[in-house]
Parts: C-alpha cells; sequence; structure tokens
C-alpha cells in the first residue's frame, strides 16, 4: 500500500494507540488482584470466579453508562482525570443498588484523534475510582475516528459485572410501610443534566474558564467535581447489619422523585422534605443565573442527594451516623406510608418501571 493509503495517512496513529496502553497500564494493574488474569493488552479480560461456587445460589448484576455533556467541559478546560471518577460512579454506583458487589469494569473511549496523554489520563481516573470501590478495571478500547469526530473530541461509556446471593438482592419487594428513607450527600452536579448547565453557562456568555465571584476557583472546575462513590460504605453497611437495607436508589438522570419511585413496590407513598436540607451553592447559582427556582430543576438534577437508602425503621439512626462518620453527609428524607393519597403531585413510574408514590414537600432550608 503506497504511503498516500495508508491507515496513518487516513488519520490514524496506531503508534499513539501503543504509546497511550503503556501509559496507563500501571493504573489499570493497581486494580488487579490475585483473581484478574492475563494482564493487560488482551482481547478479553479474564477473572477467576471459583469464588462464586461458594455462593448458595449466584446472581450477576450489570450495568453501562457514560458520563454525558460534562466531558465538553473537561474538553474545554484540558483537564481529564476527574471524568474517569465519574464515569466509575455512573456506572459501579447502578450495580450496588441491588445489593451486588462490583467485580470488574471496562471502558471504551472514541477520539477524534490519540493523544497518549490524554487517553492515559482518563484512564487513570477510571482506575483510581475502580480502586476505591473494590472493582478490578479489566479491558477497554481506544478507538480513533478521523473524519467523524473532531481532533480533540472525545466520548466515553463503561460497563460493570457485579454479584449478589438472590437472596440478598435488594429491590422494591423488601420494602415495608413504616420504611425510613435515608438521603446520602451529593458532592455536587456529579453526571447529569449537564446540558441544561451548559445553556445556563451560554445564556450567561460566560466561559468555562470564567472567575466568578460565587465559586473560589474557575467555573469550569466547579462544575467538574467528580461524583461521589458510594458503593464501598454501602457494601460495609449491607454486610455489617443484614436485613437493615431494603433498597436504594441512585439519584442521576430523572431527579430524585423519579429514581425513588423505580424501586418502590406500588401502593406505597412518600413525602420527601425538602427543609431536611439545602442544596449546595452550584445549584443554587446556576438556578439564580437561569431565573428559575430551585424546585424546576427537581426531575433533573440530584440537587444534593447523590442515593437514597430505605431502610428499617430500627436501622434508620444507626446507618445514618455511620455513614456520615464514613464522610457522607446523610439524614432522613422522609417516610413510607400506605396511607391512600390523590395522585396529584406524586411521581409513579420512572424509565417503564411502575412504582411507589413519591413527591417533595415543604421549602429547602437556607
Amino acid at each position: 500500500m503506497t504511503a498516500s493509503n495508508s491507515y496513518s495517512a487516513a488519520g490514524v496513529d496506531t503508534e499513539a494507540g501503543d504509546k497511550a496502553v503503556e501509559l496507563m497500564k500501571a493504573a489499570i494493574s493497581a486494580t488487579h488482584g490475585p483473581d484478574i488474569l492475563g494482564g493487560v493488552g488482551g482481547f478479553a479480560g479474564l477473572m477467576d470466579v471459583s469464588f462464586l461456587k461458594d455462593f448458595r445460589r449466584p446472581i450477576l448484576a450489570t450495568s453501562t453508562d457514560g458520563v454525558g455533556t460534562k466531558i465538553a467541559i473537561a474538553q474545554a478546560l484540558d483537564v481529564h482525570h476527574t471524568i474517569g471518577h465519574d464515569l466509575v460512579g455512573m456506572v459501579v454506583d447502578d450495580i450496588v443498588v441491588v445489593g451486588a458487589k462490583p467485580l470488574f469494569m471496562t471502558d471504551y473511549i472514541a477520539c477524534g484523534k490519540v493523544v497518549p496523554e490524554r487517553i492515559a489520563e482518563i484512564v487513570r481516573g477510571i482506575a483510581e475510582a475502580c480502586a476505591l470501590t473494590g472493582t478490578a478495571l479489566v479491558g477497554g478500547e481506544t478507538a480513533e475516528h478521523p473524519g467523524v469526530m473532531g481532533e480533540h473530541d472525545y466520548d466515553l461509556a463503561g460497563a460493570a459485572v457485579g454479584a449478589v446471593e438472590a437472596d440478598e438482592m435488594l429491590g422494591a419487594e423488601r420494602v415495608q410501610p413504616g420504611d425510613v428513607v435515608i438521603a446520602m450527600a451529593s458532592s455536587g452536579l456529579h453526571s447529569n443534566g449537564y446540558s441544561l448547565v451548559r445553556h445556563i453557562v451560554a445564556n450567561r456568555k460566560l466561559a468555562f474558564d470564567s472567575t466568578v465571584p460565587e465559586f473560589d476557583r474557575v467555573l469550569g472546575l466547579e462544575l467538574l467535581e467528580p461524583t461521589r462513590l458510594y458503593t464501598t460504605p454501602l457494601l460495609d453497611s449491607l454486610a455489617e447489619h443484614p436485613g437493615a437495607i431494603h433498597a436504594l436508589s441512585h439519584v442521576t438522570g430523572g431527579g430524585i422523585a423519579a429514581n425513588l419511585a423505580r424501586v418502590l413496590p406500588t401502593g406505597v407513598w412518600v413525602d420527601l422534605d425538602r427543609s431536611t436540607w439545602s442544596p449546595p451553592g452550584v445549584f443554587r447559582v446556576l438556578v439564580d443565573w437561569a431565573g428559575d427556582p430551585l424546585e424546576s430543576t427537581e426531575g433533573t438534577w440530584n440537587l444534593g442527594i447523590g442515593m437514597l437508602a430505605v431502610v428499617s425503621h430500627e436501622s434508620a439512626s444507626t446507618l445514618t451516623r455511620e455513614w456520615t462518620i464514613a464522610g457522607i453527609d446523610s439524614w432522613v428524607v422522609g417516610h413510607v406510608s400506605d396511607r391512600e393519597h390523590s395522585v396529584d403531585g406524586y411521581v409513579t413510574s420512572a424509565k417503564g418501571v411502575d412504582g411507589g408514590a413519591v413527591r417533595l414537600v415543604g421549602t429547602y432550608a437556607d
């Protein structure tokens, strides 16, 4: 093949791809325990799951996700490692929702041009977050798409697999009237609703590297605050307090009420009390710039709650205290009731799931 018709002439640099792998190998390998086989670079990631034979009835759980248009802010600032934390949070914390322990994860990065150092930064963030959640990063793929994506554009996605005993799975069938709903604080916007964020910032005619009086760092870094990871403290509590946690809801796309409704049985009602928390400043600044009330974004942003736990009444104070000590502010935000209400104002279904009825009531704390 002539040089003018080579793969490199078409815009694909395989040597850059190889360099990126070399740069990320150490970070990936740090997530591997003795049950991971083959190391980095194989066609498939391998894990010895002999331990599953000790399960009474092992159930595998899987999840896949990306980080959405938050990537545009990372690209604008040339800051890429935090996006990796976001990816792991979006994927792995969906697995713990059913009570499963995450086992391994893979990632996929598509880009217009492979810049080895940039790819390695992204994967370093993924590996760091995998290590924090006890998840092995066993493989991935970087694909160069010249002519389809811009030279500095990229997108990423990930998938993970976990395992749980069948009779220890969490879900709506465990929820009972009288259960307590505990809110676990988010670290900020996490990775949802960034199309609205970017729309507000554009209308404000601000750049992501702008300094604004409301924040003590440039605007883009405030918006890139990494997604909080809930897996480890939740798994610790599931092990220490078997049966205490009945359901978990990861507050992602769709907001607080819709995500909680998905993990409740039909016929129960939950009022979430806004007065029990004060949404963090980043939410208040954005809605102030938009000229809208906080309530108008409840179906888009997490507004300071990243995870909701439905727990037995007897365990609520213990779990709230343990999670707060572990570094995640937690508080009672509502209770499960079977007293019939009018459905007006309640969310009763989301993502194709008919569940319990949830609404937010009251006024946010200052």
